[in-house]
């Protein structure tokens, strides 16, 4: 079972829950860039949440199946055509044997998500079948789709859980364009003047167009940094240290100015001081907002990030039960 991808779209690529344990060694943990999305859409096929789905960014792939086959299309609100007939997203739909897959024009947000019964059957790297262009690893030769690739899809699978039809509205994510997004400051927020985290966690910062699985750039006010001697090994500019460790969320401000949110593939070190870090719990937002969006950052505790985080697992259990 496979599927014929007669047009690749503009960025589509394999994913799963990511390719944990080897940050420290320079390999981002990569993985589908809004989890819950692709959770729901693998949900809804019958897998369990670690199938490796495609994710589509803007516009998606044409594609036929080579025999029949369950999907769910989740994630960014965009028309889905089996056959040239619109069918639902957040559904389970059926593909029989020659159907052509394809989508219209997204609607919001950047991304959704293809998932099928006994998900896609790439090889694992390291763990996980998630694709990683920089290192071309993963995926279909560690690169985006291309015309003319035959996509493996697995064997069936026994998840030990009633079908689900449909996902319930309340149950399914917002894609809206005015956001607050819950961050921990830190480890270099003491670098800013105080007119200068002010202006962090108090002014509108809208997402660019410089937007993808690395990171997402933002425009606003600036921030004011301290007056301080460089230490040895660090650059010129106020925002630069001496190369230190990036957690995944970690927020840069390369010369006071743009913001910028490392995500799913970033890279795991530099010499860019980290005022804040978005908290897991808001990761999958982030990674919903599309060019335009308005985005509010507010500092939250460790104790107000692990009760979002504990939220968040109490509502995906929902679905898987």
């Amino acid at each position: 079972m496979a599927f014929d991808i007669l047009e690749p779209g503009l960025s589509t690529t394999v994913q799963d829950q990511g390719r944990i344990g080897y940050y420290r060694f320079g390999i981002p943990q990569g993985g589908s860039m809004d989890q819950y999305s692709a959770t729901l859409a693998n949900r809804l096929v019958g897998n369990t949440a670690r199938e490796a789905v495609l994710e589509c960014t803007y516009i998606g792939p044409k594609l036929i199946s080579t025999t029949d086959a369950i999907i769910a299309v989740t994630g960014a609100p965009v028309d889905v055509f089996v056959n040239g007939e619109l069918v639902p997203e957040y559904e389970r739909l059926e593909l029989l044997a020659g159907n052509e897959l394809k989508f219209g024009v997204i609607k919001g947000g950047t991304k959704y998500f293809i998932a099928v019964h006994g998900g896609i059957d790439v090889p694992e790297v390291l763990g996980s079948r998630s694709t990683y262009p920089i290192g071309a690893i993963g995926g279909v030769d560690g690169r985006a789709l291309a015309a003319g690739d035959l996509v493996p899809v697995g064997a069936a699978i026994d998840n030990g859980l009633p079908a689900l039809q449909f996902i319930e509205i309340e149950d399914r994510p917002a894609f809206s364009k005015d956001v607050t997004v819950r961050v921990m400051l830190g480890l270099y927020d003491h670098l800013l003047s105080h007119t200068g985290l002010d202006s962090l966690l108090n002014s509108e910062w809208v997402l660019t167009p410089v937007a993808d699985r690395m990171g997402l750039r933002y425009s606003g006010p600036g921030v004011e940094w301290k007056d301080r001697e460089q230490p040895f090994g660090a650059g010129q500019d106020p925002s630069n240290i001496v190369d230190a460790g990036y957690a995944v969320g970690s927020i840069q401000i390369p010369g006071g100015t743009q913001p910028i949110i490392l995500h799913r593939d970033a890279v795991s070190g530099g010499g860019y001081a980290m005022v804040a870090t978005v908290i897991s719990a808001d990761m999958d937002l982030v990674a919903r907002c599309s060019p335009g969006t308005k985005t509010h950052f507010v500092a939250v505790t460790m104790e107000q990030a692990l009760a979002a985080r504990a939220a968040n697992t109490v509502r995906a259990a929902r679905i898987w039960s």
